[in-house]
């Protein structure tokens, strides 16, 4: 596989959770690059994109924290690169989303009432959403202090 059949499957990958297909190429591009950072027009062109699209994209990613904006001294533009640590921050940003899963199931179970299977479905949900929230910030911290010896 070539880097711009990476960047490509990068693209579908993060479209299909939610960003848009430009900004799933930038991710792409900024984790199989030489360089470690871009300027907005030199993505742009390397992606083959107008530079409105790239604009729209690298706010999408700067806004959800997957990439960091900077200037170097001296320098006319600002540059992107992937945010410090992006992957274990996103991972723990989807800790509240956990929460959010878990109280939904708490309010389908008292708007179901004593429906057995209805509540079993339910109770799934939030019991799965319960264990999640109580084992992955540990996992997390686990990933946290062994990565830095790889």
């Amino acid at each position: 596989m070539s880097v711009d059949e990476f960047v490509e499957s990068a693209g579908l990958f993060y479209e299909r959770l939610g960003l848009s297909r430009t900004s799933g190429r930038v991710m792409g591009w900024l984790l199989a690059a030489e360089a470690d950072s871009a300027d907005a027009p030199e993505l742009a062109e390397a992606l083959g994109v107008a530079k409105s699209s790239m604009s729209v994209a690298l706010r999408q990613l700067e806004q959800a924290g997957l990439v960091e904006r900077f200037r170097v001294r001296g320098a006319r533009r600002d540059r992107y690169r992937l945010a410090e640590d992006v992957f274990l921050r996103a991972f723990r940003a989807k800790l509240a989303e956990f929460e959010g899963f878990r109280a939904l199931a708490e309010q389908g179970l008292r708007a179901v009432g004593d429906d057995p299977a209805r509540r079993r479905r339910l109770e799934l949900m939030r019991d799965m959403y319960a264990f999640m929230m109580d084992r992955f910030p540990r996992l997390l911290d686990e990933w946290d202090a062994i990565k830095d010896r790889r």
